[in-house]
């Protein structure tokens, strides 16, 4: 029995060394990945805007909104250019995730 032991744990240092791993099982369970919404960037509140748009916090979130109840909805989402703070680049990587509607 000793030897057995001691085999197997020669075995796995070895293995170890060498890089090679013995891959767990997989799960036959249907991968499910979240989809996100668009976020409508004339009802969404602060929160839910800084919450879901890449590279807007908190400060740019209340001047988007700030902006809305001054100046009306925003027709398109390129209209996010004419708040401060936001800039071409912010659209550019959230154009998937804002909507106007």
């Amino acid at each position: 029995m000793k030897l057995v032991f001691s085999l197997l744990l020669t075995l796995a240092t070895l293995l170890a060394g060498t890089g090679i791993a013995v891959a767990a099982p997989t799960s036959t369970a249907p991968q499910t990945q979240a989809v996100k919404t668009a976020i409508n960037i004339n009802t969404a509140d602060a929160q839910t805007l800084a919450l879901n748009l890449d590279g807007v916090g908190t400060v740019k979130a209340q001047a988007i909104v700030d902006y809305r109840k001054a100046n009306g909805p925003f027709a398109t989402t390129a209209d996010l250019r004419k708040v401060k703070g936001i800039g071409e680049r912010t659209i550019e990587i959230n154009k998937a995730n804002i909507s106007v509607q």
